[in-house]
């Protein structure tokens, strides 16, 4: 196990390396995503998030050619690294069409679209736009019991397709479909391609592990029809009997021999229409090979640990006499903000009060990176940016955040937010009209009243001293005189204070400003606005020297606000 001086130093080597190749301090989310590629690392986050603040800091105070000297000292390779690195190929490969193209996405939808399921939804869609083809969404909503269905979720799925400008051309949900699985179920029995096992769990997989056929594998038709009639009439109880598909037995890999195609759920299906009406239910390889001939599909793209399932799905194909379609597989992409979060274990994160809901700014789902702010323009860029590579991706959301800023940052409004305000009495001011840029470049002003006494952010007291010389962005300069209570005296309005003593200049907001609360990842924030920014509901805006938010809600001098990025 690595020591924490091992890890800081990994830590220092690859922020080196960040800094020299971009020029800049870089942000820790990318030094923290190449850490934690490093499997024996995953577990210590919290550590190496600390530790990275740490080095951070350390790399901000250095000249640009100092970090390149340390590099080169640390580590010269990754220096080799940067100068043979060829940026690798973004977007998505060209494909081969000898017929029309016809692509699905399908979901469970046991919960709204994540991050993880917009590069399906993406990828499927642009794809389809480049080459005319038709893009199918199937909810895949055929176990009501373990992944039970939520029904807002189908909603939900087909809401965010559409703001990811990815309408599909069809929509199909499996529930509705199930006579057809049973159609197909039973020519398979005709076929000799599929049987009705009692066999328990155990005992099969004893059975199976061992190469070995059970005693109703050569049962006959006639007997499976049977079989078969009772299981979806509902006469066996859960557990009693499935539906197996019969493969190689002794095939090398366990997962393919004899797969089952059908078991007993009596748990009703959440949907109304569906409810308790069946009670043989298919699983997922079986209903999404059939459903995926019925459609007509001609390319799935699968993550590459899905494999198996193609290898399954295969022998239904082969006893049908059907063609499979084209596959292409792609490896995982992990983002290190959210680890490794399923669906199941953020309903119930939910459900304990741990978030607020799906949309919870802590949360990888679409519907928070919306509320948050980000664009859907950004999210299919990053996205098709990924490209469909075979390789395993450990990143940050930095490169998305980049995207989104492309996209906001010459129509973001600039406003000042003072979070944990301190009070500030000025000594020889006069009350005055700030007048400042709404926009750098847009032109535009605010007009922000300043009394006698203003707020300023408590982090920036924390590092003030007595007789320090300070601007008030876009108001006049003061000198501290005390620092608790914090008082300053007016020392006039011009810039060249700033040129000069290299002064700093902080940001502050009126008295009588907006209350603001602004909820984060990393948590919330309380404090106070300058008026104007009620006007702003559901845009996206700038707090000065604190970053882009988005206004989601104005209620009695409140504002509450959605953080995006930096």
């Amino acid at each position: 196990m690595l020591t924490t001086d091992e890890i800081k130093l990994l830590i220092k080597k690859y922020a080196l390396q960040n800094a020299v190749k971009y020029n800049k301090t870089p942000q820790s989310g990318a030094v923290i995503g190449k850490v934690m590629a490093n499997p024996e690392l995953r577990s210590r986050a919290k550590e190496i998030t600390a530790l990275t603040g740490e080095v951070l800091s350390e790399i901000e105070q250095m000249a640009p050619a100092s970090r390149e000297e340390e590099l080169n000292k640390l580590a010269p390779e990754l220096v080799l690294e940067l100068k043979e690195k060829k940026e690798p190929e973004k977007g998505l490969p060209p494909l081969e069409l000898n017929e029309p193209l016809v692509m699905r996405f399908a979901p469970n939808p046991n919960g709204p679209p994540t991050i993880g399921s917009s590069r399906g939804i993406v990828v499927n869609s642009e794809y389809t736009k480049k080459y005319h083809g038709k893009l199918i969404i199937r909810f895949d909503d055929t176990d009501p019991a373990t992944k039970r269905p939520m029904l807002e979720a189908y909603d939900w799925y087909l809401d965010d397709c559409e703001w990811l400008g990815a309408k599909p051309d069809e929509v199909v949900k499996a529930s509705d479909r199930i006579p057809l699985y049973y159609e197909v179920a039973e020519e398979l029995i005709r076929k000799g391609g599929a049987y009705v096992c009692f066999c328990e769990q155990d005992v099969f997989k004893t059975l199976k592990d061992a190469k070995s056929p059970c005693s109703h594998r050569e049962q006959g038709i006639e007997k499976n029809l049977v079989f078969w009639e009772k299981m979806i009439a509902g006469d066996y109880k859960e557990q009693e009997a499935v539906l197996r598909i019969k493969t190689d037995i002794a095939h090398k890999d366990p997962a393919i021999r004899d797969w089952v195609a059908f078991r007993i759920i009596k748990t009703p299906h959440p949907r109304p229409q569906v409810g308790d009406k069946y009670c043989a239910w298919p699983l997922l390889d079986f209903e999404g090979a059939v459903e995926d001939h019925l459609l007509g599909t001609t390319l799935i793209i699968r993550g590459k640990d899905l494999a198996d399932s193609e290898k399954r799905q295969r022998y239904v194909y082969k006893y049908m006499g059907w063609t499979y379609p084209k596959t292409m597989h792609w490896g995982r992409v992990q983002i290190h903000e959210f680890g490794k979060l399923s669906t199941s274990g953020l309903k119930k994160a939910i459900a304990d009060g741990v978030y607020t809901g799906w949309d919870d700014p802590r949360v990888p789902t679409i519907r928070a990176l919306r509320r948050r702010g980000i664009k859907p323009e950004a999210l299919r860029k990053f996205m098709i940016d990924l490209g469909l590579g075979e390789t395993d991706i450990s990143l940050s959301l930095d490169t998305l955040y980049a995207e989104n800023r492309k996209i906001i940052d010459p129509v973001a409004n600039r406003y000042f937010f003072v979070w944990e305000p301190v009070e500030l009495e000025i000594e020889g001011a006069e009350p005055k009209i700030a007048k400042a840029p709404l926009h750098p470049s847009r032109g535009g002003l605010r007009e922000i009243p300043a009394g006698t006494k203003v707020l300023v952010c408590k982090n920036d007291v924390d590092i003030l001293s007595a007789g320090e010389k300070l601007r008030l962005k876009d108001l006049y300069n003061i000198q501290i005189t005390n620092i608790s209570p914090l008082t300053a005296k007016f020392i006039g309005t011009d810039m060249e204070l700033v040129k000069k003593e290299k002064a700093r200049i902080i940001h502050w907001a009126p008295l009588d400003g907006l209350k603001i609360r602004v909820l984060s990842p990393e948590g919330e924030y309380i404090g106070v606005g300058e008026k104007g920014i009620e006007k702003e509901l559901n845009k996206v805006v700038q707090f000065e020297r604190f970053g882009f938010v988005r206004v989601d809600s104005v209620k009695d001098n409140w504002v509450v606000a959605y953080f995006t990025h930096r």
